[in-house]
């Protein structure tokens, strides 16, 4: 049977149709770095999935309803229950965006000389572990690091890994296990019901909180019903709140599946580590009933969280990752395999093999991907992961050079992918031509998001 979308547009948006002579001047004056580009020269925007999509009517008309009184506002309320019926946690702190929750629990959790053991922490995320002084590591599972494979859950933490840690000498050390729901570092692969249960066991035996990063939790609900034993004939809801329930608590940006364009949650069940949360909450944030939120937003959140447990929602954004995926493929380049649902993961090492890792090859391609379309992208390469000396020379490379398309949710057709795709198809006729590039101008922390860069020759 075809498949027909859940949704038609209601509201529509221009988008700047450049030239290739401006996309040019556009980058020069950007430093070569997609992130200081302005919006408006830019055709399709798939730098990031947060906080980038279209709304629903019904969200909408819900904002319409927005209590903003001080404390205790009904918004809250609405908010709070649609939440707890997601997440069902007995503590649960709004507040306005992903890394103020990291900020506010990663400080109640960790601190100098402490260890976050993770999937893999994504890069603000690895900022908010390391500003507090504690060191960020990764033990993604081992299946994650053969790109081509069809295995479906390259996003589980590696839990022997993780149980030789706390049996070694920094045991003592860690704070919290960190797992990242859907992998977003890792390719924006799943992880499996068997690997949560299995690495809550494993933390609770030890008394080590066990906390999920759990931005795309439906999505890593809709893709364990597809593709793990025993939970095909299960609702994303109830899959989802199966997995808060292994946690001992939770951080979420709902600027990804609470399809709204600001907001976040903490969840915990620990009453005494929420009561610490919730005197930063009120100091940093705003009260605890609204947590910098508006009640507009906060009535959006609500129904945005219904919106993104439905199936129908959730199988189309599964097809339209693999429609962009399997445009990437006729075009002769390489992605990660198999395809999540946020976005896709472009092979570029693989695709500009003229690029040593200390010319950026995903950086590269990032660049050329909007000088010849306009198409912005994320670089997850070398120049994210690299290690530089002080010259700005690539000292230790990334495991992989990629570029990440980010599929903001109900915003493209196929008409829009089916063009991603014929851009992709030109680069890839003549990625010789693709210049590589040195970092001319190298922040020390979060680099990839404001550096300048200028390509080679």
């Amino acid at each position: 049977m075809p498949h027909l979308r859940p949704y038609v547009s209601a509201v529509v948006r221009r988008i700047p149709i450049t030239t290739r002579e401006r996309r040019i001047e556009a980058l020069d004056l950007a430093g070569h770095n997609p992130f200081n580009l302005p919006a408006d020269e830019v055709s399709i925007d798939l730098l990031s999935d947060s906080g980038t999509g279209a709304v629903s009517t019904d969200q909408q008309a819900w904002a319409q309803r927005g209590d903003e009184r001080y404390a205790g506002a009904e918004s809250y309320y609405r908010y709070r229950d649609a939440l707890q019926e997601v997440a069902p946690y007995r503590h649960l702190l709004p507040v306005h965006q992903g890394r103020a929750a990291e900020r506010v629990l990663f400080t109640a959790l960790l601190g100098e000389g402490r260890i976050s053991l993770s999937n893999t922490h994504f890069d603000t995320t690895r900022a908010n572990v390391e500003r507090l002084g504690a060191e960020a590591r990764d033990l993604p599972n081992q299946e994650l690091f053969d790109l081509d494979s069809d295995h479906p859950f390259k996003g589980d933490i590696d839990v022997a890994a993780v149980r030789e840690v706390l049996d070694g000498p920094d045991g003592h050390r860690v704070g919290q296990i960190l797992v990242t729901i859907t992998n977003n570092g890792g390719g924006g692969q799943p992880v499996s019901m068997a690997n949560l249960e299995e690495v809550s066991a494993l933390a609770r035996e030890r008394g080590v909180p066990l906390i999920l990063d759990a931005a795309r939790f439906a999505e890593n609900a809709w893709l364990v019903i597809r593709r793990e034993a025993g939970y095909g004939d299960k609702t994303p809801l109830q899959v989802a709140r199966e997995a808060f329930a292994l946690a001992d608590g939770a951080v979420a940006s709902l600027k990804k599946d609470g399809l709204a364009p600001e907001g976040a949650f903490i969840g915990l069940n620990d009453t005494e580590l929420a009561d610490r949360c919730e005197v930063d909450v009120i100091a940093t944030e705003g009260f605890r009933t609204y947590g910098g939120l508006t009640g507009s937003t906060m009535e959006q959140l609500a129904q945005g969280l219904r919106e993104v447990i439905t199936p129908e929602y959730l199988a189309d954004r599964e097809h339209e990752a693999a429609y962009l995926a399997e445009r990437a493929h006729h075009a002769g380049v390489n992605t990660i395999r198999p395809s999540g649902l946020h976005g896709v993961y472009l092979n570029a090492g693989r695709l500009l093999p003229h690029l040593s890792p200390a010319q950026f090859p995903g950086h590269a391609l990032a660049c050329a991907l909007y000088r010849e379309g306009g198409i912005r992208c994320a670089e997850l390469g070398s120049l994210y992961l690299g290690t530089l000396d002080e010259d700005n020379e690539l000292t230790s490379p990334a495991p992989f050079e990629l570029v990440r398309m980010a599929l903001p949710r109900r915003v493209y057709d196929h008409s829009h992918l089916e063009y991603v795709g014929e851009v992709l198809a030109e680069i890839a006729k003549d990625p010789e031509s693709v210049p590589g590039y040195r970092i001319t101008e190298n922040p020390p922390i979060l680099r990839h998001f404001r550096c300048r860069t200028e390509p080679l020759g």
